[in-house]
């Protein structure tokens, strides 16, 4: 029954939240039961253009270490703050929420290649709370019970985490600057006096992902209108 129950209430998450945890939590799975190896799954320009181990530039966003602390804590903040930005500012915008996804991952990829990094799971997490985070600005958030802050500095307080856990913090600013771009490019640059959107979300993403919109000019018929049906008129 309690499986049961935990399986109802993670079909309520969003659909790109539930996606991508499930994905990490089966991949960190898989690697655990040596069902996969981390050589298999981590970024190498060499093997994806030259061997055409395509699969890798998505799975080095999937594996965020073996099981432990640094895992579950890493899953936490996907699942949190994955969520809160899919239910919060791009509720029923899927779509613009899988761009964000492929912008992010894109440039992330192109400036890891340049940093030597094999795995950007934990830049990603960090784009994600960078971004949800500057547009909270006046939520006050509680980090593990020990500080309280604004929104915006909590980035940087999870830099500051990883690196008294001993990891090198070239991933945190990584995301954090994609990050950045991300909302400078959204919401930013498109308020300013002569700008405009440079991200825009394929129109194939939205016919995929996205509801129809309604059109305003459709007049339903009498039967599909609210209120009392009126009995069909006698033969």
């Amino acid at each position: 029954m309690a499986w049961q129950g935990l399986a109802a209430e993670f079909l309520q998450v969003p659909a790109v939240t539930r996606a991508y945890t499930a994905a990490c939590v089966l991949t960190t799975a898989a690697v655990q039961l040596e069902l996969l190896s981390p050589f298999q799954l981590y970024f190498n320009p060499h093997l994806v253009f030259r061997k055409f181990q395509v699969w890798r530039l998505v799975t080095n966003f999937l594996f965020f270490g073996p099981l432990g602390f640094s895992f579950f804590f890493n899953i936490l903040f996907v699942f949190r703050y994955c969520r809160m930005l899919e239910e919060g500012s791009f509720r029923g915008r899927t779509a613009d929420f899988v761009f964000m996804f492929l912008f992010g991952g894109v440039l992330m990829t192109l400036l890891g290649f340049l940093g030597s990094l094999f795995f950007l799971g934990q830049a990603l997490m960090a784009m994600l709370v960078y971004v949800w985070s500057r547009r909270s600005p006046r939520v006050r958030v509680n980090f593990f019970g020990l500080f309280t802050f604004q929104a915006p500095f909590l980035p940087w307080a999870l830099m500051g985490f990883s690196l008294l856990l001993g990891n090198s913090i070239l991933v945190d600013l990584l995301g954090i600057a994609v990050g950045h771009i991300y909302y400078f490019l959204e919401d930013v640059f498109p308020n300013q006096p002569g700008g405009k959107r440079l991200l825009l979300t394929p129109g194939f993403l939205k016919l995929l992902l996205d509801a129809p919109a309604e059109d305003p000019n459709y007049l339903p018929l009498p039967e599909e209108q609210p209120g009392p049906r009126l009995p069909p008129p006698q033969q």
